[in-house]
């Protein structure tokens, strides 16, 4: 098991191999329910997590669950466009869903190294809860995610599902979910060239120069987008943005958060906080 974890080509075949069985229990689960497609979805997306978490307990490594944000959107898209007369907001939806998924699955493969290494946020929350980590591992960093990520695809689905028609508006939305998602992309490129020739404690350079957390931006409104462009279709189903609000908030309460703790550690992070907005490069009032 240990020379298996510790081989890159072994530990990515895995994790392969975890993420087919898990769509493949995701969809035999919602064929076999009768339920309203949005539960039977749910419950399917939910099963294939705990599948996923299984496998995160055999090799003890939380971070098997990884790739669950950026693989889950697209699989759900495409099962239910399949065998579909895609209206034009329907392909739209798939095209930028896909970009945004490829993009950020293609930056986990480059940054994955092998079974052996675990993000250090899982670390963290391993090394402060103790006995109580196995229900934060389960509720925590495998199951909230699903719920977000399943409440931000929910519109895109229901948009396929109706065959709603895009107008001006949809189409200027989802252009602002492409421009986040490529926001996203240039800033990855970015942080992996500064973590290469590293001459200071915090980068500065690019987007990261206006901001402490672009990619986080990127992400937040890549859902907005998406979330929007689906409401201006259909007005009535407004309930559809919550994914978007969830996602913004679980960025907001946790993930900034903890990224900017794990910064404070290092010398010249408050002058650094102070020059450097958080997400929007925007500047403070002259009387705050």
């Amino acid at each position: 098991m240990n020379r298996l974890k510790q081989n890159h080509a072994a530990s990515f075949v895995v994790v392969t191999l975890v993420y087919i069985i898990a769509t493949v229990v995701g969809v035999l689960t919602y064929r076999a329910l009768t339920l309203d497609w949005w539960l039977s979805l749910l419950i399917a997306d939910v099963a294939a997590t705990v599948v996923t978490f299984i496998f995160s307990l055999i090799f003890k490594n939380a971070s098997v669950y990884a790739p669950y944000w950026s693989v889950q959107p697209p699989v759900i898209l495409v099962a239910f466009a399949i065998g579909r007369e895609l209206t034009l907001l329907g392909v739209l939806l798939l095209v930028v869903v896909s970009f945004w998924a490829i993009r950020l699955t293609s930056n986990w493969a480059y940054t994955f190294g092998n079974l052996t290494h675990q993000d250090w946020r899982y670390t963290m929350l391993h090394e402060k809860t103790g006995v109580f980590y196995p229900i934060i591992n389960f509720v925590g960093i495998h199951m909230v995610p699903t719920l977000v990520v399943y409440g931000c695809i929910l519109p895109a689905v229901y948009a396929i599902r109706e065959g709603l028609s895009a107008n001006i508006a949809s189409v200027l939305f989802l252009c602002l979910s492409l421009c986040a998602a490529s926001m996203q992309g240039i800033a990855d490129i970015q942080m992996h060239k500064f973590r290469k020739n590293r001459t200071a404690p915090f980068i500065r350079i690019g987007l990261w120069k206006y901001s402490r957390h672009p990619n986080y931006l990127g992400e937040i409104l890549m859902w907005w987008g998406v979330g929007l462009s689906v409401l201006c279709a259909a007005p009535s189903a407004w309930y559809l943005t919550v994914g978007a609000v969830a996602n913004t908030v679980l960025f907001f309460a946790v993930s900034i958060p903890m990224a900017d703790k794990r910064q404070s550690r290092k010398e010249g992070f408050a002058e650094y906080k102070k020059q450097t907005r958080m997400l929007l490069p925007i500047k403070k009032s002259l009387h705050t």
